[in-house]
């Protein structure tokens, strides 16, 4: 045979050729000859190797294996390590950190590569898992033997007494191994029940119900919801003696008590009174020492403006300074103007606490007009833009009126203008009068658990003078009340005085309220206001949307003076102090400016013109003025919700001037008098001579 060189691998890379050799021959015996060893001595001795019979290795090297020297084999070779990284994994990964409120980056990166997952149902015989659920098998199915043993019926039968008895086993069988059961289930009975009841008894009622049975029908009606809404209160009422027994009950709480919340106010106007140092300075003790230089002329000092979060964009409609507490003054806020009415608020403000005022209260309507009572201070009537009157007690915790007019007690159709307290105590009742547009000035009752109306007068419209027949628009209506004043003076207290839309000024009576005493007729426009002299019994003052100012003497049909402010005037008010002094406020400044100006009177001084006029704010129109009755202040309100503090300089507010000539006997009321009388003296005397 051909031998072939078989080739085997290596372990450095190298593949080696082994040449198998011929069989080695049988050793030759002695009677046999031995063979000649080969040709060429030693040479091939050496090529045969010691061993001829060992393998020959020839070392064939591959065509494309480097060439490595030693040295470079016996160099260390770095490791190669496979880590397990994604390289789809996102590394920019961003979330929302809540703790730092901010997107930050995730630096962990999930590596993980799930290529197949398959959940198996498959365990090991011998694993702790197949173990265990081997176990609850047993364990079940040996609860299901017990039970079932507990439940066999033992059932012993008698054996047969011969063979005949004994069942023979049906041999037959078929090729299904079919067996024909059949079961019938029992069929429900069903029970039927009845009653048998006599028919409930029945009378016939007849009857002829005539009108006035309806009307007295109803009439119980009403007054059965009357009743009912008397128990209400009382229930009402018994809730809140309730609550009010609860809240004494947290009011021992030395937090939250009365004694507490007096120390916070009182702490609260110390602290305001400190941060505003100089203003309360310049209000005791400043006076302006120019006033000694001018002749016959003042100026007013601004102090305070007072606001609130609630008035904003509202207009100051009324103004009123208690009578017992000076330094209180209550001010309403609404609209003058029809197509922007809403909600009304009424503010109480102190000057001892400028900055907030000391009571709030929110009305459904705007806010038209007010009057503290005289002798209670603590009570307050309001009237509304939607005709109704109510009536606040600031003491009381809660904000709501304790007394308000509704449509049966026949309130007001119209806004109501103005409301005045009676002062006469001889009618029992605590009562107040107001008017409004829709002609009516009504007395109000405030009974015990109701407020009853009474109509004083209605305002009949008169026709234009000079015409002998009654102008057609006194059958059309009645005239709009805008404004009314009661005389102080006891002898007549029976007397008001009553402005109208048409211009007119009329004089009343409590007693007589089918005509008027008197029409003053002078005015062209509304009149706006009109108030009593408070120290001469004969003169009153009057202003009116014509731009004039006019003084009054109720004898007299026709004004005594008249000043031109030649803007639009809102209020005019008599000083306290003096009988020739009233101060007037008009919306708009010199040259159509929108800048409220207050213009101060002292006839005594000047009867032809104002010794002070000057601008209180900028942008805005003053709506109202009010005199102080024991500071030399006044206070001022505008449209945008302000309202404005003033101090009257010394020419301002002279009271009576005592010379040695002056009778010591004379009292300042009679001196008061004596300045108004020869005032009128002189204007009498102008218009003789003229």
């Amino acid at each position: 045979k051909e031998l072939r060189p078989k080739i085997t691998p290596a372990t450095n890379g190298k593949r080696i050729a082994t040449v198998p050799m011929p069989p080695k021959a049988a050793a030759p015996k002695a009677n046999q000859r031995q063979t000649p060893p080969p040709e060429g001595g030693d040479a091939a001795e050496d090529a045969l190797g010691d061993d001829y019979d060992m393998p020959v290795i020839v070392k064939v090297r591959p065509d494309d294996q480097l060439n490595i020297s030693p040295e470079d084999l016996e160099k260390e070779v770095p490791p190669r390590v496979l880590y397990p990284l994604n390289p789809r994994a996102a590394h920019n990964t961003t979330q929302y950190s809540f703790k730092e409120k901010c997107f930050k980056v995730d630096e962990q990166v999930d590596q993980v590569v799930m290529h197949f997952a398959m959940d198996g149902l498959i365990l090991l015989k011998e694993s702790p898992e197949a173990m265990d659920q081997i176990e609850v098998l047993e364990k079940k199915e040996a609860e299901q033997n017990e039970k079932e043993e507990a439940e066999a019926i033992d059932e012993d039968f008698d054996p047969p007494e011969n063979e005949k008895e004994i069942p023979v086993k049906n041999p037959l069988r078929n090729q299904f191994n079919f067996s024909e059961r059949a079961a019938q289930s029992k069929n429900a009975i069903l029970r039927e029940r009845a009653w048998t009841t006599e028919p409930p008894p029945t009378t016939r009622n007849f009857g002829t119900v005539t009108q006035w049975e309806i009307f007295d029908q109803y009439m119980a009606d009403i007054e059965a919801a009357k009743e009912k809404e008397k128990d209400d209160k009382k229930s009402g009422k018994s809730a809140y003696d309730d609550m009010s027994e609860k809240k004494k009950k947290s009011d021992s709480d030395p937090t939250y008590s009365e004694n507490m919340k007096l120390s916070i106010k009182i702490m609260e106007r110390m602290v305001n009174q400190n941060a505003e140092n100089e203003v309360y300075h310049d209000f005791k003790y400043w006076e302006d020492r120019s006033d000694e230089f001018r002749d016959g002329e003042g100026t007013l000092l601004p102090l305070w403006r007072f606001s609130s979060e609630k008035a904003k964009k509202k207009q100051v409609t009324c103004i009123k300074w208690n009578p017992h507490y000076s330094d209180l003054c209550a001010v309403g806020f609404g609209s003058y103007d029809f197509m922007r009415q809403g909600t009304g608020v009424i503010c109480c403000y102190s000057l001892k606490n400028t900055r907030f005022p000391e009571y709030v209260f929110n009305t459904d309507a705007g806010v038209c007009s007010l009057d503290w009572h005289p002798a209670h201070p603590a009570v307050l009537a309001v009237g509304l833009y939607d005709g109704t009157v109510l009536v606040y007690d600031v003491r009381a915790r809660t904000k709501k009126p304790i007394y308000q007019s509704t449509v049966r007690t026949n309130k007001h159709t119209d806004p109501v203008w103005e409301v005045r307290w009676n002062n006469d105590e001889s009618t029992g009742a605590l009562n107040f009068y107001s008017i409004s547009s829709d002609g009516r000035v009504s007395n109000w009752f405030l009974l015990k658990n109701k407020l009853e109306s009474e109509e004083v007068m209605e305002l009949k419209l008169m026709g234009s003078p000079g015409t002998g027949e009654e102008d057609e628009t006194s059958l059309a209506g009645l005239a709009g009340g805008l404004c009314f004043d009661f005389h102080s003076h006891s002898d007549h207290s029976h007397l008001f005085l009553v402005g109208t839309e048409e211009g007119r000024i009329h004089k009343c009576s409590k007693a007589f309220s089918g005509q008027y005493l008197e029409t003053y007729e002078g005015h062209t426009m509304a009149v706006y206001s009109v108030r009593w002299n408070p120290f001469h019994e004969k003169i009153f003052i009057s202003a009116s949307a014509d731009w004039t100012v006019k003084l009054w003497n109720h004898e007299n049909r026709f004004a005594i003076l008249s000043f031109d402010l030649s803007q639009a005037i809102g209020d005019v008010a008599w000083a306290p102090y003096s009988s020739t002094t009233f101060a007037a406020i008009t919306s708009d400044g010199a040259g159509g400016s929108t800048s409220g100006v207050v213009h101060v009177y002292d006839l005594s001084v000047n009867r032809n013109d104002h010794i002070c006029a000057q601008k209180v704010v900028k942008r805005a129109k003053l709506t109202h003025v009010a005199f102080s009755k024991s500071e030399p202040i006044i206070i001022v309100g505008d449209d945008r919700g302000g309202v404005n503090t003033l101090k009257l300089s010394p020419n301002l507010r002279i009271d009576v001037v005592r010379t040695d000539e002056t009778d010591q006997s004379l009292s300042d009321m009679d001196m008061q008098l004596q300045k108004m009388e020869h005032l009128l003296e002189m204007v009498t005397e102008t218009k003789t001579t003229s």
